[in-house]
């Protein structure tokens, strides 16, 4: 098999595949993961993956903000290639896209090779049939269809109950982070009682993203600690804190239901941290929404133990939906012919990575409103160089990442000629998302669905 010759380091002849978890942070900068950036925030519980596992300091993510990122992360697609270009909201004339139901996902694919396979936390791809997760290849979903709440604590968007048990409205009770960090062990603990059959955890929390809402014994904790800390930024230290709290519980349960060396765990986040919200994204320029690298480079931390050395860290140049390509080789599934990620598994193994030139990273974002009118602004990483924009009628910027990487000094006026042989480069992936409608058929109903409602109350972690 295959997976025989993926798995360096067991010597069984035919070795189970792996079971994965994705951890996906909302809006968490990586200047706030102490593994990367020692400073103001702890967070023993992501950092506990980095000692574990791989550190990549080179991976971004597929977009600026929420849902484009999730589309490719689970399609292994470029968002606008499978219909998302912007974010999907619960109202549709602020709606930027329409997951295309066509397009396999990543739980389609591990469903096809018999895992099990399930979403915890936040969707945001979609508020109706056939864009929920029960359609979308997950068997079992327990979460948030939208795209942010007004409350973590009483979860909803525009008054509206968005908090679900696969088909079934529910309305739990405590914080929401704290609620995903307990369906999240309950579906391991689940799991642990069925070996004989993989699963697949995507395990997406809407923390840190605004409104910055820790539970007050974590601010108070964090003022403790900090006490010259002005009030923004210690309510986000301690919302991050929260959250990784969150982790190191899931993490803590993969060990006790001996699941942690058989789980290939991937954590990263949908893109870089808000500044306006006092999160952090150092070094780089720039945060969420930008195409400076501040709202691209996000955490990456890769643990599978007998494959992954522990303590290792790669300069592996990639992309967050890379993830697709490497979850369906370890699994003994091929990849769809027509996906854009490439495998994560040279590096994984700590092979010398190649980082190949001509290898392009396209982003996009498409908004509306008065300041972006409904436009798209996009930008093109290829080797050394980076063109770009950073809003729909902003100009193009270019950037040579290797003598300048926080990009300060824009060189598109000096180098047309670079310019030139980027935007056509560039011209060419926008035509292809072109091609795909981003909105919904007039006969879809906008609204989402309702269910009897149930009630599941859960207590809040100490600090």
């Amino acid at each position: 098999m295959a997976v025989v010759t993926v798995l360096a380091g067991i010597s069984a002849a035919d070795p189970p595949r792996p079971n994965f978890v994705v951890i996906l942070a909302d809006d968490l900068g990586i200047g706030d993961v102490s593994a990367y950036r020692q400073a103001d925030v702890r967070t023993p519980g992501i950092d506990r993956l980095a000692a574990e596992g791989m550190r990549f300091t080179s991976m971004r993510s597929n977009g600026t903000v929420c849902s484009p990122a999730r589309a490719a992360l689970l399609t292994g697609r470029y968002p606008d290639r499978v219909g998302v270009p912007g974010v999907i909201r619960t109202d549709p004339d602020n709606s930027w896209g329409h997951f295309d139901p066509s397009v396999p996902t990543l739980a389609d694919e591990l469903r096809e090779a018999g895992y099990h396979t399930a979403i915890i936390g936040k969707w945001h791809l979609g508020l109706v049939s056939p864009n929920v997760p029960n359609d979308r290849g997950f068997d079992h979903f327990h979460g948030f269809l939208g795209d942010m709440m007004e409350s973590y604590t009483t979860h909803r968007r525009h008054g509206d109950n968005l908090m679900r048990l696969d088909g079934d409205t529910i309305d739990p009770s405590g914080h929401a982070t704290d609620l995903f960090t307990e369906w999240a062990i309950a579906y391991l603990r689940e799991r642990a009682a069925t070996p004989e059959r993989p699963f697949f955890l995507y395990l997406a929390y809407n923390a840190p993203h605004f409104p910055i809402e820790p539970p007050e014994e974590w601010v108070a904790s964090v003022r403790t600690r900090l006490p010259a800390l002005d009030e923004r930024r210690a309510r986000s230290v301690a919302f991050v804190e929260h959250f990784d709290h969150g982790v190191g519980r899931v993490l803590d349960a993969l060990a006790e239901e001996g699941l942690d060396r058989t789980t290939l765990i991937v954590f990263t986040s949908d893109n870089g941290g808000s500044l306006p919200h006092a999160q952090n994204n150092d070094p780089w320029r720039g945060g969420k929404q930008d195409h400076y690298d501040g709202g691209l480079r996000v955490p990456f931390l890769v643990r599978l133990p007998g494959t992954v050395k522990p303590g290792s860290t790669s300069d592996h140049v990639g992309l967050s939906f890379d993830v697709v390509p490497t979850f369906l080789e370890l699994a003994g599934r091929p990849c769809p012919p027509d996906i854009d990620a490439v495998t994560l598994l040279p590096a994984l193994r700590g092979e010398t990575a190649t980082n190949d030139d001509h290898r392009e990273f396209y982003f996009t974002r498409r908004e509306g409103g008065p300041a972006y009118g409904g436009r798209s602004y996009e930008a093109l990483v290829r080797g050394r160089w980076k063109l770009m924009q950073n809003h729909p009628y902003g100009p193009l910027e270019l950037y040579d990442l290797t003598a300048d990487p926080y990009e300060r000094t824009d060189l598109a006026a000096t180098r047309r000629d670079v310019v030139k042989e980027l935007s056509f480069a560039l011209q060419r992936h926008v035509q292809r998302g072109g091609s795909i409608p981003w909105q919904p058929p007039p006969s879809e109903d906008h609204a989402p669905q309702s269910r009897p409602q149930r009630t599941s109350p859960v207590r809040a972690s100490p600090p």
